[in-house]
């Protein structure tokens, strides 16, 4: 059975005024269509609800479990209408977040903070994937936002820059190169390397080969894996030497240390989203990453 909330709110004033006359005026509305009203909910619901007499309105047993019930209801009704209020403003419901390993040194926690303190109504869900794989769940609606390495996206899906920082040498704290300041990239030549995957970031694998093919080698690319922590690892265990982006040192793994070399390639993170009617809460949380990861303004 559904009940008009216009019916139980005038039930509700008839039921606090115990006047017809007080509770019409309550409501900006003339007596007889207060009277008609609140005779059809009667009917609609087999019971009465009021005795009346000439002086006096009381409730009946069934009128004094409809007026709890209705006051529930109305809450409830006006509970449920603020909040898609605010998911409509983008300030209520899921926000499915993926991002690449390297985001967790590049500023994501912090502005995953930001967010929780800015929406706090907004349920954070996060999935680790590789860019491919971000892409086309952004482009499947799988995702509500992104953070990626910089890679050309599919249509459906849009970018933003967020971070630009260069690349370091990864290498064994007991290799022979470890603890200098710089170093040629030449000087690798021949070194067992470890690559973060093709097939999961096909533009830093490109950039990493030629980096090394414009210093005058190929690289030996003896393992290639899908998470940066697994690349530090890997050269941790000596099992050879990596091109990372600077980021990845603030990891603090026991075993590796980094070295700046001479290039001008630098490693990008993007935010991404669908580019198709981006929802309230897609755009407010776009612009919230967009504040966060802004440059500072250049003082005069």
């Amino acid at each position: 059975m559904d009940l008009e909330p216009r019916l139980l709110r005038y039930f509700i004033a008839v039921a606090q005024e115990r006047n017809f006359s007080r509770a019409a005026q309550r409501l900006h509305i003339s007596q007889p269509p207060l009277s008609y009203a609140i005779r059809q909910l009667e009917i609609q619901l087999g019971a009465r609800l009021f005795e009346r007499s000439s002086r006096h309105v009381a409730l009946t047993d069934a009128g004094r479990v409809l007026y709890g019930e209705a006051l529930s209801l109305l809450r409830q009704g006006e509970e449920v209408g603020r909040l898609v209020r605010r998911a409509e403003a983008g300030l209520q419901g899921r926000l499915r977040i993926g991002f690449v390993g390297s985001m967790l040194y590049r500023g994501l926690p912090d502005l995953l903070a930001a967010l929780r303190a800015e929406l706090p109504d907004v349920e954070q869900v996060l999935a680790e994937r590789n860019s491919h794989d971000q892409l086309e769940a952004l482009r499947c609606g799988e995702l509500d936002l992104g953070f990626i390495h910089a890679n050309p996206p599919p249509e459906g899906v849009s970018a933003r820059d967020l971070v630009a920082e260069p690349f370091v040498v990864c290498l064994p704290d007991t290799h022979r190169l470890a603890g200098q300041r710089s170093l040629r990239l030449a000087d690798l030549a021949g070194e067992d390397f470890v690559f973060f995957a093709q097939a999961a970031s096909p533009s830093y694998y490109e950039t990493v080969l030629s980096l090394c093919v414009a210093a005058g080698f190929h690289p030996a690319v003896r393992h290639e894996v899908r998470h940066w922590l697994s690349v530090a690892a890997l050269v941790a265990s000596g099992l050879g030497v990596s091109i990372v982006p600077a980021c990845l040192a603030r990891a603090g793994l026991a075993g590796t240390c980094y070295v700046a070399f001479e290039h001008q390639a630098r490693s990008v993170c993007q935010i991404a989203w669908p580019s198709l009617a981006p929802t309230s809460l897609q755009a407010t949380a776009l612009q919230a990453a967009l504040r966060h990861f802004a440059p500072p303004p250049v003082r005069a």
